[in-house]
């Protein structure tokens, strides 16, 4: 299919991501460096996960792309926490913003209980699966089915009938967006191959960085955000379903590959900054009501995500010199 999500609307979708993460220091997630401390109590608190599935399922009822955006970020949230070690401290600003802006929200409400579909996961796997390699929407179908598949798993009492239905409508939602033929030299590694894959998507992060310097940097973020959820669902397992994005996928970087339009929207750069979202102050600094539609979330936790898997100390090096424009 040809027909183009308004490219309009993604830049100004995109350029909601405005923040100011920058990346942990370079070597932080070396072979030589300590292991994260197991995560406090405050941390494996899976509060986030259940406002954010809530939300996932309810999207489609409402704005499925924005309010879909505040589901993923929810969960997005608690694995950034959890996986990085944050302190009490910091996990507890986290949460507070999401007090504060979203999770007293109708989008967030609970759901019935009911019993558990154990073919919950699968129906889901099987929603993205039938997007038949098409280009939707910046691959968000994908991006969001990984949020809600990990949410699931951890979490199987909240696979009820009405949060899967929920979740498989809002996949089914996306439209195609850019969906051109994809350069024969995109040609990711297997997605099963955390390492070699973590590392392709970050360089292509890297040089979409630069091609996108002053027209904002949703590409370079979706490139991260997009191309982790397909790792993290081959790591969790599901790789024929990762690998049924593989087109999209390509596509995707062919997209990002060719830069801005000739119509592009000009937006300003970010400013340089020693914060970083392992710290409480940067979250402090933000203000209680600077979320956007949760890009400030996702992000990081692609990104922190796939630099571990990466392992690779010059290629770390090179992405915290510029970082700060993606975050």
């Amino acid at each position: 299919m040809k027909s183009e999500f308004n490219r309009r609307r993604f830049t100004k979708c995109a350029s909601l991501a405005a923040g100011s993460i920058l990346l942990p220091q370079a070597g932080a997630f070396s072979q030589d460096a300590a292991p994260p401390k197991s995560p406090t109590p405050s941390q494996q608190d899976p509060r986030l996960v259940l406002l954010g599935l809530n939300a996932l399922a309810r999207a489609p009822q409402m704005n499925y792309f924005a309010d879909g955006h505040r589901g993923a970020a929810m969960i997005s949230a608690h694995l950034l926490c959890v996986d990085n070690a944050l302190d009490a401290e910091t996990v507890q600003r986290i949460q507070t913003l999401f007090d504060l802006n979203w999770a007293s929200s109708k989008l967030c409400q609970s759901f019935p209980d009911g019993d558990r579909d154990p073919k919950a996961v699968e129906k889901v796997g099987l929603a993205l699966a039938d997007g038949g390699g098409v280009l939707r929407q910046v691959g968000h179908d994908a991006i969001f089915a990984m949020h809600a598949i990990k949410g699931f798993r951890l979490m199987p009492e909240t696979a009820t009938k009405e949060r899967v239905e929920g979740v498989c409508n809002l996949i089914r939602s996306f439209k195609p967006w850019r969906d051109i033929e994809p350069d024969e030299d995109v040609q990711p590694p297997p997605f099963s191959d955390q390492v070699a894959t973590s590392r392709f998507i970050l360089r292509e992060a890297s040089t979409a960085i630069d091609r996108f310097a002053g027209f904002g940097q949703g590409f370079a973020g979706h490139m991260l955000t997009f191309g982790q959820s397909l790792v993290e669902m081959a790591s969790m397992g599901d790789i024929e379903w990762a690998e049924s994005c593989r087109t999209a996928f390509r596509k995707y970087v062919t997209v990002t590959r060719k830069g801005p339009e000739p119509d592009a929207r000009k937006i300003a750069d970010h400013h340089p900054s020693k914060l970083r979202p392992s710290q409480v102050s940067y979250w402090k600094q933000r203000g209680d009501k600077t979320l956007g539609i949760g890009h400030v979330f996702k992000y990081p936790y692609g990104y922190y995500d796939l630099l571990r898997r990466a392992n690779d100390e010059q290629l770390a090096v090179e992405l915290d010199a510029k970082s700060y424009q993606i975050f």
